[in-house]
């Protein structure tokens, strides 16, 4: 790659997060602005309906992963001396059909609610109005729509007891999660659920309280700040779209999309949650080196790298099916360098690109044989994505644009290449 994976990730994310890239160290040397990374935490954080996040602590807010802070009442006017707020105590952005991307605040025994940064008319009000049941001087709050909670619900801290508020009925249950630290703030980021305590996180199930996914707490520094000597900390730039190399790109079953590039991946349907990068062996643990193809099929996901075809289910999350990895000539009777791999959608045909050839393979047949062969008017290709707009062939900065399986299959010119542009990627023209 031409630049490293690592700063590729890091720069969609800022794009993508409206995170302009600052000196870290010019943006403190006001000392009386605090300092995100200086370890005390945060009073609250929210996503906007743009997938911004903003992390508030006492007065002020930092909007993004990096920069400087600012006073709350500078995004959000109704903040202000006017309306005795010191700091905001939670948080919690609402997206469901009936509240669409309101963005809720919670101070003491009131509530504020904004609709695109402006406080809807008959706010604050007292916060038993608005969620009948839960109490004030709440701790942290977040969304849990239904399918990750039991109904559309809102989670509400306050010490070690959670107050679930069901949206539809108004109705509040309280469990105890004594088990979980004391939450200053909560996130929902990607369907994963956080419970931020001081500079650490920890990582729950929003139904039974359970923590999941590692060992925790890990320290928040290391994940959803930029800050010196942690994580991804120091500085970058914004990656030009000129300068843009992938290695693999699929989109699942379930509608989610991934960008794949050195060791890293990142869900790049998620502009509403925000980006970050992760490593690849996160999701699918036994693949850490990259890989050079992705295609998904019947909820599986088929990661191939060398001659090696590793098979995921992607229910309930991705998991190795027992028995894979198996070589490729094993799974999809084929031999050599697989440079891109895409199956369309409703249909049972992956096809593999290696070098200037395309080959289609059936995958709903027992054994798998490749049953068409052609020649391509290219090679070097680095990716391929099909979906209802037609399939996309990555070449560095630059892709190729086809209909159809079919009209891939039978030109023999290729077609203009055009160029990765910031709503496909995140970068700068």
């Amino acid at each position: 790659m031409s630049l490293s994976t690592t700063t590729l990730f890091l720069c969609l994310a800022l794009a993508l997060t409206n995170a302009a890239p600052v000196n870290h160290d010019a943006a403190v040397d006001d000392a009386s602005l605090p300092d995100r990374c200086d370890g005390i935490g945060f009073d609250a954080i929210t996503p906007d309906e743009n997938g911004t996040f903003f992390f508030f602590r006492g007065s002020h807010l930092w909007k993004g992963f990096r920069g400087p802070a600012q006073l709350s009442n500078e995004s959000f006017q109704q903040l202000d001396d006017i309306h005795n707020i010191g700091h905001v105590d939670a948080a919690f952005r609402m997206h469901n059909l009936t509240h669409n991307d309101h963005m809720y605040f919670f101070v003491d025994d009131k509530v504020f609610s904004y609709y695109g940064y402006a406080l809807e008319k008959g706010y604050p009000k007292d916060i038993q109005q608005d969620f009948p049941g839960v109490p004030s001087h709440l701790d942290a709050a977040v969304e849990c729509p239904k399918g990750e909670c039991m109904a559309d619900s809102v989670l509400f801290f306050k010490g070690h007891d959670v107050h679930v508020y069901d949206i539809t009925t108004m109705t509040v249950k309280t469990k105890t999660w004594s088990h979980l630290p004391v939450c200053t703030s909560a996130l929902r980021w990607l369907e994963h659920y956080y419970c931020f305590h001081g500079n650490n996180f920890t990582r729950f199930h929003p139904v039974l309280g359970q923590v999941s996914g590692g060992v925790y707490p890990k320290d928040a520094r290391d994940y959803f700040m930029k800050c010196p000597n942690h994580g991804h900390g120091g500085h970058h730039t914004f990656l030009n779209c000129s300068d843009i190399k992938i290695d693999a790109i699929t989109t699942d079953d379930a509608g989610k999309s991934y960008i794949f590039a050195g060791t890293n991946y990142m869900r790049v349907d998620t502009r509403r949650e925000g980006l970050h990068d992760f490593p690849i062996a996160r999701s699918w643990k036994e693949v850490t080196n990259g890989v050079d193809a992705v295609f998904s099929y019947s909820d599986n996901m088929y990661l191939i790298k060398d001659d090696q075809v590793y098979i995921y289910n992607a229910v309930p999350q991705y998991t190795l099916i027992e028995g894979y990895p198996k070589t490729l000539k094993e799974e999809l009777d084929i031999e050599g360098h697989v440079d891109a791999a895409f199956v369309c959608p409703n249909d049972d045909t992956v096809h593999i690109i290696i070098g200037g050839t395309i080959r289609a393979i059936d995958l709903s047949a027992t054994p798998r044989v490749v049953t068409h062969e052609w020649t391509l008017p290219f090679s070097h290709i680095d990716a391929a994505l099909c979906n209802a707009e037609g399939i996309n062939l990555f070449k560095g900065a630059t892709y190729y644009h086809y209909e159809s399986p079919m009209t891939l299959a039978t030109s023999r010119i290729a077609p203009k290449p055009q160029h990765v542009n910031p709503a496909m990627m995140g970068c700068k023209k």
